[in-house]
């Protein structure tokens, strides 16, 4: 797979709604609508600032789990996870409020196994059955040493749009750019039992650059 928005300063899915946004202000401007220009042009640089692509620095070594996303830990916890693992894990589940960057990132290297796309509710991401009832996409992927690692991209309350860029097969680059959710959202990870784990609830994480644990 290769990382496809490598040096684009925005989400090329962004592009549509800053232009639209620009637009709405160079008319206003010229009208000399001033207060319609303004918030126009507020609303400009929000969107912009939403759809950023910043680059990041993938940390290298044998079996690390960055985030997928950025954002702060909601939960680290083991549990059942009935869908498409089956088996017992470790779920670590980050929210994305709506200024943090939403380009989401491979947690790990291998393959691919599978992509599934879920529709569903518009819940408030940060709770708790958001994991099973809201609109979703999850990526497994299988490591070279045969781990399963499921990320799971968890729509919210205004998000809309749930995009990847990812099929079964793909080879999985640690730290690659995969998709992206749009206006708020969760990142759920999940890992196998006696994965070493790093990060704490409560910790601010950021995409492809934040380890959160090492496969053992």
């Amino acid at each position: 797979m290769a990382d496809r928005a490598v040096g684009v300063p925005f989400a090329k899915e962004g592009f549509p709604f800053i232009g639209a946004a620009a637009g709405s202000t160079l008319i206003a401007a010229w009208l000399g609508w001033t207060a319609i220009a303004a918030i126009a042009a507020i609303l400009t640089f929000f969107v912009s600032w939403f759809f950023r692509n910043p680059p990041r620095v993938v940390p290298q070594g044998r079996g690390l789990v960055v985030s997928p996303g950025d954002g702060k830990v909601l939960a680290v916890e083991e549990e059942f996870e009935p869908r498409y693992l089956k088996e017992r894990s470790i779920r670590i589940s980050i929210f994305l409020n709506v200024f943090d960057v939403h380009i989401n990132r491979i947690p790990c290297d291998g393959t691919i196994e599978d992509v599934q796309y879920q529709p569903g509710l518009f819940l408030v991401a940060s709770k708790p059955h958001a994991t099973l009832k809201n609109e979703q996409n999850a990526v497994m992927i299988k490591t070279v040493e045969g781990a399963k690692v499921l990320c799971v991209q968890v729509a919210g309350l205004i998000a809309r749009r749930i995009v990847w860029w990812v099929n079964p097969k793909d080879r999985a680059v640690r730290g690659e750019r995969y998709g992206l959710i749009r206006f708020g959202s969760r990142m759920d990870t999940y890992v196998p039992i006696g994965t070493a784990i790093t990060i704490t609830v409560g910790d601010r994480v950021k995409g492809g650059e934040t380890i959160l644990g090492e496969l053992q």
